[in-house]
This record gives C-alpha cells, sequence and structure tokens, in this order.
C-alpha cells in the first residue's frame, strides 16, 4: 500500500528543491525524508528520484506520482472535513495543527488557543512557530492546517493558489530606543534621521531584516546591523542598554517601561499585513472553520 505521508514527503522535494530544504519545511530530519522515499520507493518498485551533481530531481515516475496524488490527497482531506462534521453534532473535534510567527502567537494566539480548549475540549490544536514563508510552505504541502503570517510593506510573500488568505488586522511597527537617545522625542522618524544608528535586527533570511532593508532604499550604508537577534525582546533589551536602536512591532510588545519611547516612521510607515492561511480543500471542516472564527474574532479586538 502507498504511504501518503511519504508521497507528501516526495512532494516536498519537488517544491523545495532538494531534500534537505524539504525536511525543513515538514519539520522532520533529511534521514527522515530519505528514508519515507525510499520506502515509497521500494512500494512501488520505480525509482523516484535520481542524483543530479549535489543534488536530486524527481524522475519521470516520480513526476507522474506527485501529479497524480494531489487530487488524492485533496480526497483525504475533504473526508476527514466530512467525518468532523458528522462528529460535530456533539461538539467539534479533530485536529487542526497551527503555524504562526513568534509575536502573533505572544500577542493573538495563546489566548486563542486557551479560549479553544475550554469551549472545545476534543479539538486538538498543536502549534508550531515559524517564519511566514516556512508557514506558507507548511500549509501548502500538508504539514500545517491553519497559518498565521505576516506581509510587510513591499516585500513578496507567494501565495500558491490552492490557499485561501483571511485578512485579520494591520500591525505597526516602531523604531524603539532609550529615552535619553537624541531622537526620543520626535514624533515620527524619516528613514534619513536613523542612516547613522547603530541597530539590532532579526537574521539576515527573515521577512523583518527584508522590511528593514527596504525602509532604508535610497539611503546609502543604511541600515547599520550590529547585533543580530530573532528574539524582540533582546532588541528591546540591547536599546534599553543605549546600545542600539530597533524595529520592533507593536503586536505581542508589552509594556516598554519607563526607560524607552518608540517613535513610528514614515515615508514610508513600518506595517504588516497579519493574514490566516489555509488550503481550499478543508474549507467544509468544522474543526478548521471553529479555530479560524475564533482567530478572526480575536483579532477584531485588536
Amino acid at each position: 500500500m502507498i504511504d501518503l505521508d511519504a508521497i507528501i514527503s516526495l512532494r516536498a522535494v519537488a517544491t523545495q528543491g532538494s531534500v534537505a530544504a524539504a525536511a525543513t519545511a515538514l519539520g522532520y530530519t533529511p534521514s527522515a525524508v530519505s528514508q519515507q522515499v525510499k520506502r515509497l520507493e521500494r512500494d512501488t518498485g520505480v525509482a523516484l528520484l535520481e542524483r543530479v551533481g549535489r543534488g536530486v530531481v524527481l524522475t519521470e515516475a516520480g513526476t507522474r506520482l506527485v501529479v497524480a496524488s494531489t487530487p488524492i490527497l485533496a480526497d483525504v482531506e475533504r473526508l476527514r472535513a466530512d467525518l468532523q462534521l458528522s462528529a460535530a453534532e456533539g461538539g467539534v473535534v479533530g485536529e487542526i495543527r497551527i503555524a504562526a510567527f513568534s509575536t502573533v502567537v505572544r500577542g493573538l494566539i495563546t489566548p486563542v488557543l486557551a479560549e479553544l480548549a475550554e469551549r472545545h475540549p476534543d479539538l486538538r490544536l498543536p502549534l508550531r512557530e515559524s517564519e511566514p514563508w516556512e508557514t506558507i510552505a507548511l500549509v501548502a504541502s500538508g504539514q500545517r492546517d491553519l497559518g498565521i503570517v505576516h506581509r510587510w510593506g513591499g516585500v513578496a510573500l507567494a501565495m500558491p493558489d490552492h490557499l485561501v488568505a483571511t485578512p485579520l488586522f494591520t500591525d505597526v511597527a516602531d523604531i524603539v530606543m532609550h529615552r535619553d537617545h537624541p531622537l526620543a522625542d520626535r514624533d515620527v522618524l524619516h528613514p534619513a534621521d536613523l542612516a547613522a544608528e547603530p541597530f539590532v535586527a532579526t537574521f539576515e533570511a527573515t521577512i523583518c531584516r527584508q522590511w528593514l532593508r527596504r525602509l532604508f532604499d535610497g539611503v546609502p550604508n543604511a541600515p547599520r546591523v550590529v547585533h543580530e537577534s530573532m528574539e524582540f525582546q533582546n532588541h528591546l533589551e540591547l536599546a534599553r542598554a543605549g546600545l542600539a536602536v530597533a524595529l520592533v512591532p507593536r503586536l505581542g510588545r508589552g509594556d516598554l517601561g519607563p526607560d524607552l519611547v518608540a517613535v513610528p516612521t514614515i515615508d514610508p510607515a513600518s506595517t504588516r499585513d497579519v493574514l490566516a492561511v489555509h488550503r481550499r480543500t478543508q474549507a467544509d471542516s468544522p474543526a478548521l472553520q471553529v479555530a479560524l472564527d475564533a482567530v478572526v474574532h480575536r483579532a477584531a479586538r485588536l
């Protein structure tokens, strides 16, 4: 019998371009992905991957299997939704796997999970923290069911056709600095005002870092990033120590205390749209709809 999980791994290799990238998107180890594909090759009796240079590509048979399995996986998902609909007469049951970025976990998802746990004790909602691009890949490949992503200004966030995006709200990010900083009394800041400032920022591969670079388009040699951290709380502490300034979203930020001030940027403003994404084939899932509705309602209160 063909293992559907192994087909999902093969499809991830096709979409991500390598076994290592597929493993990252699926939350597995490269060894686990390779073993699943090898088991699938044994079950089908044909080679599904072939080595090209240092990488791998799908064989013709592998490509045919991925294409042919797509409607099957969609049918399985619809069947799961139908079963949930039948069981929902006695309360929503099932599992909705969620992926979300860190600040929305603090500022939105945690209270939603607490609320749903009380209202629907038989609904499982495992959470994984991930960057927006990874979240899109996880939902698109079937490894997660509901994703919460953010899209900064003009930074692209590709959305596959089989995903549905639901706008939630727009978040604002401010320049955070020590209250004694010479710019701390400004009402707004232009990027040129910050050209010489030392910044703390997230890592280069993140969407937040890409927006920070985009913010300084046309400003030579800026931003001057001297510290890197994935935790915005660390950004605040470095700013509190007077060692850097930081671009920190308001969502999940908490009280800055007496030592820090937050000043918005203009031309451009630093805003990001927050979206929920799920696969079209889940549209009839009661469990997905309950989770999505709870997220939408909580977001409206923000």
